[in-house]
């Protein structure tokens, strides 16, 4: 689904803001994955992120600003069964993929 920029802007206004960084350019999903404004949508960044519905549409979840989350996209694409699994998160500076 294409979001519009005001959307966009307040999704990730919900990410985890982190001391010492940028908050418009840097911070965190619920996985403690790092994700960059700049990179919204870009699956080839480490710090790439998707919005997420937080109850998925085909379970009634609803396009409203309380069900959206911003979610470092290897963290969006594992979601199962509407279940968030965290698969990546921070390691300093850079994400990792968790064992």
């Amino acid at each position: 689904m294409a979001f519009d920029l005001l959307t966009i802007q307040k999704v990730w206004e919900k990410g985890k803001v982190v001391l010492n960084n940028n908050p418009n350019s840097w911070r965190k999903d619920e996985c403690d994955a790092w994700i960059s404004r700049q990179h919204y949508g870009n699956r080839d960044s480490q710090y790439g992120w998707e919005i997420d519905h937080i109850k998925p549409a085909s379970q009634g979840g609803a396009d409203n600003l309380s069900n959206l989350r911003p979610l470092q996209w290897e963290n969006n694409v594992s979601k199962q069964d509407g279940r968030l699994v965290c698969v990546v998160s921070a390691d300093g500076v850079n994400n990792k993929k968790k064992r």
